[in-house]
């Protein structure tokens, strides 16, 4: 992208031009076929999803709040069943918790990642049935966030699910095609969530998610709920389920842009470093742990003068935006809890003072160079 185009916050049509003809050739190969649902485009990304990833089962599904909210449904979640995830992450990973009657139990952050704190988790854990409102609820699981692209810190998590029998899943919505510790997103706990949002760093031209796990009867039972409950055949339903299909079109969108990831996001990794390397003395950067890998589905950076560095920005022209700017705990969705502004100090200091800068693989030296020079005057 050169810097006489609009700068765009992520640029999409850059990737389109340059996967243009593979992706004539797969939308074509549907159409010609007409087989809109379950076609082979769907069969074909699972099994290249599981092998990227490195699990047994890809599943994949209508979006990525479905992704997070069938494994809920196959754990047989709901009423009385406490869920600790965290508040600073967007609505759909404790949404999920509470459509199915259950109660999300918010953990503050770490400040360095964002993602959710395990001493803080350790603590709301054994703390559980304490505060007023909670003495009905049962510990049922975990949702770490891997949040802005990074994996939250598992074997810590794990080690907390497992001392008191807790299941974890893995929201990876923002980090597929990060890695912790040599394994990739998606394989760091028993299933895991990701989102084909456009905006993602892997995305489709509408809504697409997809589940992964080794879990073999888990899978199953995914695969069930994905499609109504399905049994034997299709008019066997043998439990409530969803109608929770990935579209053959955005498979096949999907599985042009498999093509080019690990190259796009080798460029994210570029962009970041450049950011981080010239903004560090004008905004706190983000940091990334040693045995970890980002993805960078964002580009976050905190400052205490974030209204003037983004009015400074919205001048030039140059797109920005705030994830997130109202935690989960403070949110009128979540006002039946009863939570106070100072309960997650952690999250409502990030929220006051985040704002992210434009982050793609198409992201030019000289757009970058604009960007940094607008924020350093």
């Amino acid at each position: 992208m050169t810097s006489q185009k609009r700068l765009d916050f992520i640029d999409l049509k850059s990737q389109q031009q340059r996967i243009s003809a593979l992706l004539a050739e797969n939308l074509q190969r549907v159409l010609a076929h007409g087989q809109y649902i379950m076609g082979p485009e769907v069969h074909e990304l699972e099994t290249k999803l599981a092998a990227y990833v490195g699990v047994k089962h890809a599943i994949s599904c209508s979006s990525g709040t479905d992704a997070l909210l069938m494994p809920l449904m196959a754990y047989g979640v709901g009423p009385g069943d406490a869920i600790f995830t965290t508040p600073f992450t967007f609505i759909a990973t404790a949404e999920v918790i509470q459509l199915l009657g259950a109660t999300p139990v918010f953990v503050d952050i770490d400040p360095k990642t964002f993602n959710l704190d395990p001493e803080a988790l350790a603590e709301a854990v054994s703390r559980l049935g304490q505060h007023p409102g909670t003495a009905h609820l049962k510990p049922k699981g975990i949702i770490p966030v891997d949040l802005f692209g990074q994996p939250a810190d598992y074997d810590r998590i794990q080690a907390i699910a497992q001392s008191h029998g807790l299941f974890v899943l893995e929201d990876a919505a923002q980090s597929f095609g990060a890695t912790y510790k040599g394994r990739r997103a998606g394989a760091l706990a028993e299933v895991a969530a990701t989102s084909f949002f456009p905006a993602k760093p892997l995305g489709c031209y509408g809504d697409g998610g997809a589940i992964f796990t080794d879990n073999d009867d888990l899978a199953a039972v995914l695969c069930s709920i994905r499609n109504h409950g399905q049994g034997r055949h299709k008019y066997e339903n043998v439990r409530i389920g969803l109608n929770g299909r990935l579209d053959t079109l955005q498979a096949a969108v999907l599985l042009a842009k498999l093509e080019i990831f690990d190259q796009e996001v080798m460029a994210r990794q570029g962009v970041a470093r450049q950011y981080g390397q010239a903004l560090n003395t004008v905004v706190e950067t983000p940091e990334v742990a040693q045995d970890c890998t980002s993805v960078w589905a964002q580009y976050s950076v905190l400052s205490e003068h974030r209204q003037l560095l983004l009015q400074k920005l919205q001048d030039a022209q140059i797109p920005s935006a705030i994830y997130y700017p109202l935690p989960l705990h403070l949110q009128g969705a979540f006002a039946h809890l009863g939570h106070k502004p100072g309960d997650f100090p952690v999250s409502e200091s990030a929220s006051q003072r985040i704002f992210s800068l434009p982050m793609h693989p198409y992201l030019g030296q000289a757009d970058q160079e604009k960007i940094v020079g607008v924020l350093l005057k």
